[in-house]
């Protein structure tokens, strides 16, 4: 079911290692998390405010990066709440199956959703995915293992799947 909630929204922006990155929330959820200089239009997050965090949505949010980047968080625990298509979020709950440390193409993942010559349709529902990192596009490759697409642009997708590797085999990257 496409979610169409326009409740206010709260929003915080938080520093990382891929730069600052802002938190969307909704009073269900976590409804985005932007790049520095990302659209709000691009991911339809409606009006937001800046004033508090109810829910502690944000907070937690905050909380599961800062472990992520840290290395100690491998998949997330939040509850989401992103805007999208019936096939959009189809796609993105299966982006969320693939194994941190792993990577994908965009035809496997087509293949997952029932229909390998879908890629490109997967490809453009990727590239709407509200909640980068937390619902992991950056896990999704070209068939030649190539990087391609990322809303936050192909060098924070390579130091995310970076960092992912070197937590995996042990190694932390800071």
């Amino acid at each position: 079911m496409t979610n169409t909630s326009t409740s206010m929204l709260h929003r915080a922006v938080v520093d990382s290692p891929v730069g600052p990155l802002t938190i969307v929330a909704s009073e269900r959820g976590l409804r985005a998390l932007l790049w520095m200089g990302e659209e709000d239009s691009r991911v339809r997050v409606g009006p937001s405010s800046d004033t508090d965090d109810p829910h502690g949505m944000i907070a937690a949010t905050a909380a599961q990066l800062e472990e992520y980047f840290a290395g100690t968080r491998t998949e997330f625990d939040l509850p989401l709440d992103p805007i999208g298509t019936d096939f959009q979020q189809s796609a993105w709950m299966a982006l969320r199956t693939i194994p941190f440390g792993e990577t994908v193409s965009y035809g496997e993942q087509a293949r997952r959703l029932g229909d390998q010559r879908k890629a490109r349709a997967v490809g453009a529902a990727n590239g709407r995915n509200p909640i980068s990192i937390i619902v992991p596009c950056h896990r999704v490759v070209g068939a030649d293992g190539s990087l391609t697409g990322f809303g936050g642009g192909i060098e924070n997708k390579a130091w995310l799947l970076d960092h992912e590797r070197a937590v995996w085999s042990g190694m932390i990257v800071s």
